[in-house]
């Protein structure tokens, strides 16, 4: 078992590595954890397989991480059309930054990873979040 729970803190490192340098929450993913369950089930000892409830267990956190998976995904897709929902109610209106440096007739917009970016009139651009005024 101490092979198996080396390859889990190696593992375990790594992705902790990768979330936090991408500036996520320090969690491993769907895929590590998927590995991390099928090096152990291929570990351990046969004399001594693992207890029942705690295979259960993990089966049922598996269970877990998927469907966390799946609301992410859904999470994502309505952020998305909020995003153009906010676009739309743009379009042709007057903005104002919150502090009132960036003002401008919106032209066009574009959805971007930080949300939905208003090109004005005047050249400027500003990025549609708490505080802009649309009028």
């Amino acid at each position: 078992m101490t092979q198996v729970q080396s390859v889990a803190s190696a593992a375990s490192g790594a992705a902790t590595s990768k979330t936090a340098s991408a500036g996520k929450a320090n969690s491993i993913d769907y895929n590590a954890f998927l590995q991390l369950l099928v090096a152990q089930l291929q570990n351990q000892d046969p004399t001594q397989p693992m207890d029942s409830t705690a295979y259960m267990s993990q089966l049922a956190s598996f269970s877990q991480v998927e469907q966390q998976v799946a609301s992410n995904a859904k999470l994502e897709s309505l952020l998305a059309a909020s995003a153009l929902q906010s676009a739309n109610l743009a379009l042709g209106h007057t903005v104002t930054s919150a502090d009132g440096s960036i003002s401008g007739k919106v032209s066009s917009v574009e959805i971007t990873s930080d949300g939905p970016l208003a090109q004005l009139s005047n050249g400027k651009s500003l990025l549609i979040g708490p505080g802009v005024t649309v009028s």
